[in-house]
């Protein structure tokens, strides 16, 4: 993952779970890259007209994760995990807003350059994918994790 030492970022881990808010100060600059690349990797399995961006995407995580009241780091490999698992719902929460009737999902997009109507297929792909994964933790959880951390965290 990255060039710091797997002890300093989980002791920065500890310290934040302990309620140290300037651990996290510390540790956002040691996992950024790390963070990026998992958004990245995610967000390049999006459509290409996804308008959330990494930095985004790796902000909301962390909004996400201080609004956990009982956070306990085991490792950094459990914090990029969870991290990875957090930008799996932030684009699933993010699709469904998209696919709602409400915001307009019964209207068919047109690229006026082209004249092509664009679908909301890969809107409706990546809601099946989420149904399935949830299946899965369901049968295995052990396997739907591994599956998870491969496809949304880029991970091996």
């Amino acid at each position: 993952m990255d060039n710091h030492p797997a002890s300093e970022i989980t002791l920065l881990l500890h310290d934040w779970s302990e309620g140290d808010a300037s651990a996290l100060e510390r540790l956002v600059p040691l996992v950024y890259c790390d963070l990026r690349r998992i958004a990245q990797n995610q967000l390049g399995k999006e459509r290409q007209d996804h308008t959330l961006q990494p930095t985004a995407l790796i902000s909301e995580v962390f909004l996400r994760l201080m609004g956990q009241h009982s956070l306990h780091w085991e490792s950094r490999e459990y914090f990029f995990g969870a991290a990875a698992k957090l930008m799996r719902r932030v684009l699933v929460d993010y699709a469904r807003r998209r696919s709602a009737d409400k915001r307009g999902a019964t209207f068919v997009r047109v690229d006026l350059a082209e004249g092509i109507p664009a679908t909301g297929a890969y809107n409706l792909e990546f809601l099946a994918l989420d149904q399935a994964l949830d299946h899965l933790a369901v049968m295995d959880p052990g396997l739907a994790h591994i599956v998870e951390l491969r496809f949304f965290g880029g991970l091996e």
